[in-house]
């Protein structure tokens, strides 16, 4: 398996609504978005955004996380197994903020579920020959076997 560590992790975004004036039990959504983008020096940055919301009343509770972690993984390296490992090593640190955020809001802590994205079909999208604009057979579905 492929190796990637971590070089530096960043909250670039957060929003954080609670706007609720009765103290009632609400039930949480969550959604999540992971994305990867790589560079040709073995280096790679995954985007990871959370959004988790009240599902009954999302404009009066929602808290949305976006952070990024920069990656140096091995030469040669399976991107498909690089955008699990790369999220595998993301999630605790999204996980914690979010936990705390909450935790110093005044409200019970909320700890996100954690997904296991390599169940989940992952696809790729290449660019298509010389930078050209890509077109619909340009998505890759690694586990397809067809």
């Amino acid at each position: 398996m492929t190796k990637a560590s971590m070089q530096s992790f960043k909250v670039i975004n957060v929003n954080f609504v609670n706007s609720i004036k009765e103290q009632k039990k609400i039930e949480l959504g969550f959604s999540y978005s992971y994305n990867v983008k790589y560079s040709n020096q073995n280096t790679c940055v995954g985007e990871f955004t959370a959004n988790i919301t009240d599902k009954s009343n999302p404009d009066e509770f929602k808290i949305t996380v976006t952070a990024n972690g920069m990656f140096r993984f091995e030469q040669g390296a399976q991107k498909e197994f690089l955008h699990v490992e790369t999220y595998n090593e993301l999630f605790p640190y999204i996980r914690a903020f979010i936990t705390t955020v909450t935790a110093n809001t005044g409200i019970p802590p909320i700890i996100i579920p954690f997904i296991d994205i390599s169940k989940k079909e992952i696809y790729r999208f290449e660019m298509g020959k010389n930078g050209s604009k890509p077109n619909a057979d340009d998505f890759v579905n690694p586990y397809d076997n067809k």
